[in-house]
């Protein structure tokens, strides 16, 4: 079965239903019998304080000054959505445990690639890609970020830590960098093919592989989905299928443990759990069942 990582505290309400869509993937999960479910140990504030500046970890989960603890988006301040978060990061360190110990592993929540060391953006608190490198220093941490909006967060915590390497495949740019650990192919949302999100996703394997990754942590965005109001026109349901087979086969071929976490999505709450249980269901036949 999957090795899977959720607990209930992960709820909170939104604006964007991106906390919402975390209970209701997982309640679409359970009756599938696919999955192994894992509830995360809280973490100590320090841990959030040695991958964030202290001040803006102290305003996050005190709320004051407001303006930095809300200057992710989600506002007004409060208390479900801070230890939601930090429910959600401590599973992103059991998913990686996890995935060393069953070579595939999940966390059912977003890798919040957007948050910087400072403070968190665009809905993005603290960055849990990031925090993989920080809690395990003697790993490499391949990030294959497959949201439509570039991990322009993950890309500037490459400058922090050695160990990680962020490698985005996005159509929309949102001011995602590049540096020696921190690479990007830009699809073009309307005049981009699969067949450059292709040779984007083995040269994205060729890297980790060249780099000798410990771990891939593959974020698997549904925001570039044809029908998302951030999506590509060309990224059909089918496409997506096949994304989330060819990035699960090559790992597994190539025998490099991966987690995979949500990412993005902003379509209406059905359709987007719908694309997102598909992609257990593709972990699932890729690594579990007879050819």
């Amino acid at each position: 079965m999957l090795q899977v990582c959720y607990s209930p505290q992960y709820y909170a309400q939104t604006h964007t239903n991106s906390m919402e869509k975390l209970t209701a993937v997982a309640e679409a999960l359970k009756p599938l019998g696919i999955a192994q479910f894992h509830v995360p140990e809280h973490l100590p504030i320090e841990i959030f304080k040695q991958l964030h500046a202290p001040e803006y970890v102290d305003a996050f989960h005190t709320g004051t000054p407001e303006k930095m603890a809300t200057f992710q988006g989600f506002k007004p301040w409060n208390t479900q959505l801070r230890d939601a978060v930090y429910q959600i990061n401590a599973g992103q360190l059991l998913a990686a445990e996890l995935a060393w110990k069953h070579q595939v592993s999940a966390n059912i929540a977003q890798g919040f690639h957007h948050a910087v060391y400072e403070f968190g953006s665009s809905f993005c608190t603290f960055n849990g890609l990031a925090l993989i490198a920080e809690q395990f220093p003697n790993k490499r941490i391949f990030v294959l970020d497959c949201d439509q909006h570039g991990g322009n967060g993950t890309a500037e915590f490459t400058k922090r830590y050695d160990n990680l390497f962020n490698y985005s495949i996005y159509g929309l740019a949102f001011g995602c960098p590049t540096y020696e650990r921190a690479e990007t192919s830009h699809i073009h949302k309307h005049n981009g093919n699969f067949s450059q999100y292709i040779l984007a996703i083995h040269d994205a394997f060729k890297r980790a592989m060249e780099w000798n990754a410990d771990l891939i942590v593959y974020q698997a965005g549904m925001d570039c989905h044809q029908d998302d109001p951030c999506g590509s026109s060309w990224f059909s349901t089918e496409l997506i299928e096949k994304r989330d087979e060819m990035i699960f086969r090559l790992a597994k071929k190539n025998n490099i443990p991966l987690m995979f976490v949500l990412a993005g999505g902003y379509q209406a709450l059905p359709e987007l759990v719908e694309l997102h249980v598909s992609t257990f269901k593709t972990a699932y036949t890729t690594y579990y069942t007879k050819p």
